[in-house]
């Protein structure tokens, strides 16, 4: 039952949406209506600018490591763990409270990797900079730092459980990113910096 409730209470603080709350914040507006529609850093940096963004950011990977926490503080197992990082970041995709909607997943996915390998979670984070200061597509920088993933968590060798989930949080974000692969590929996707007025409509 313990180890229940630290899943259930992983995917509700996942469903809390900063992105959301930053909207109606700092605008009073929902940003689900605006930009690419998607309530993460990216469409809120376009939108609100870039301190809420970070803002944003910062608390978005600190729902992924409050999680960890919480499952460590709870039990030794490693499964458990894996299980609350997949609730917390599942929770911020598709939020019981957003029917269902959510973001990408990439900062909160983060946030997991800090709670569970610090030096994954780095490395990985400095890979996706390096991407976004190269091309300015934090889209295509996310999608290659989700491949790039489970990789390190082979190169590290950390546990076979690890790698497994290593290899679902990369598949969750390219999933989630299938909108941004479309507009990739027909060279229309958004670079880092673009902004989107408030009148404007949501992107399909």
């Amino acid at each position: 039952m313990k180890n229940i409730l630290v899943i259930l209470a992983s995917y509700l603080l996942g469903s809390v949406s900063f992105g959301y709350l930053a909207g109606r914040l700092v605008k009073g507006i929902d940003i689900r209506r605006y930009g690419s529609g998607n309530m993460g850093t990216t469409n809120i940096q376009r939108t609100l600018g870039t301190w809420p963004a970070l803002v944003v950011l910062a608390l978005d990977i600190g729902k992924g490591v409050l999680a960890i926490v919480i499952a460590k503080t709870a039990s030794d197992s490693s499964i458990l763990h894996i299980l609350a990082g997949l609730a917390v970041v599942a929770g911020h995709n598709w939020s019981v409270l957003f029917r269902f909607t959510g973001g990408r997943g990439v900062a909160t996915t983060l946030g997991v990797l800090c709670g569970l390998s610090p030096v994954v979670f780095l490395l990985d984070g400095i890979i996706i900079l390096i991407i976004i200061a190269v091309t300015r597509y934090v889209s295509l920088a996310s999608i290659l730092g989700a491949i790039v993933l489970p990789v390190l968590m082979i190169l590290f060798k950390l546990p076979p459980v690890y790698i497994i989930a290593g290899c679902v949080f990369a598949v969750m974000i390219i999933w989630q990113h299938r909108p941004n692969i479309k507009r990739l590929i027909e060279g229309t996707e958004n670079r880092l910096g673009m902004k989107v007025k408030i009148e404007n409509e949501v992107k399909k």
